[in-house]
């Protein structure tokens, strides 16, 4: 389809990759990586609060026959010597380290930037080691914005790269996969096989095209709102907010009232009107996108302060 081959091509080259390929999700964009950078046996290296870990339903071992080796980072983020402790030895009982995953923004940190540095510092050793990196940038989007470091600059350290059109860019549906030319022939098979090729894609394609050329600069807009929401927020008795984590369009809340739970504040807050989401049992997570305006973050903010500061 050509709008599907040009918003490939097009966010190919943003990326400063040689071809790219539209996936129907970003969980289907991570495991085409995986089982293209892989082989039945080995080993995966990611932090344990990933999306890769968490959300993608036990994926790798299904489809790739490999297994994930979880690290803890800070704030999701894992250093080079976290790492290199973690990267097997050659030995006939363990499975071969072959790839490392990062995540940038994170999610379960709250949409926090990987540092740059320490992601060259990561790609320092995966080369000594000869390994492969695969980034899952469903919101790099998001860390580009943020940080000003352009999309190019992010992905050249990876051999692999996900983004989203349909989380902060508003598209109806899809990610894609960028890499060389020769990785993104093979994902092409790859996404065969696990039923994503598409016919007629050019309407999908058309909103994540339409995304991409009219919503990045708009970007900003959601991270000034969850700044300004994380800092009422904070204000307020009952509430606790790690302000140095809001660094995009996420805000963790901890409901720090002992008889109250992030579910009981969520019901109570949707019958207001304000939608959130009981991430454990004391965090909400709220996250700001197109469809939230000024007006809504103080509506957000009046409804907090008559539940924790009023009746």
């Amino acid at each position: 389809d050509p709008t599907c081959n040009r918003l490939q091509e097009q966010v190919a080259e943003m990326l400063g990759k040689e071809a790219g390929l539209f996936v129907t999700s970003g969980t289907m964009g991570n495991q085409v990586c995986i089982k293209a950078l892989t082989s039945p046996g080995d080993e995966v290296i990611v932090e344990k609060d990933s999306h890769i870990f968490h959300y993608e339903a036990g994926a790798p071992g299904i489809l790739s026959g490999v297994q994930l080796h979880t690290l803890e980072g800070e704030r999701g983020f894992l250093s080079a010597d976290r790492i290199e402790a973690a990267i097997r030895p050659p030995n006939i009982h363990h499975a071969p380290t072959r790839l490392i995953c990062l995540e940038n923004t994170h999610n379960r940190a709250g949409g926090t930037i990987f540092p740059l540095e320490a992601i060259q510092a990561i790609r320092v050793l995966a080369d000594k080691y000869e390994l492969q990196m695969h980034l899952d940038g469903a919101r790099l989007w998001n860390a580009s914005a943020a940080s000003g470091i352009s999309l190019r600059t992010w992905a050249r350290y990876f051999d692999t790269v996900t983004v989203c059109f349909s989380k902060g860019l508003g598209a109806p549906v899809g990610s894609l996969v960028a890499g060389s030319k020769d990785r993104i022939e093979k994902a092409r098979r790859i996404r065969k096989i696990l039923g994503g090729g598409m016919r007629q894609a050019g309407i999908l394609a058309a909103g994540a095209l339409y995304a991409v050329e009219n919503h990045i600069g708009r970007l900003a807009d959601d991270h000034r709102r969850a700044r300004r929401l994380a800092e009422a927020l904070n204000s307020m008795p009952g509430l606790r907010i790690d302000l140095d984590a809001v660094q995009t369009n996420i805000v963790f809340i901890e409901v720090e009232r002992e008889e109250m739970t992030a579910a009981n504040a969520a019901g109570i807050l949707a019958g207001r009107g304000v939608l959130m989401l009981a991430l454990t049992p004391k965090r909400l997570r709220a996250v700001t996108h197109l469809e939230i305006s000024d007006a809504d973050i103080d509506r957000t903010i009046e409804v907090f302060r008559a539940f924790f500061q009023g009746s």
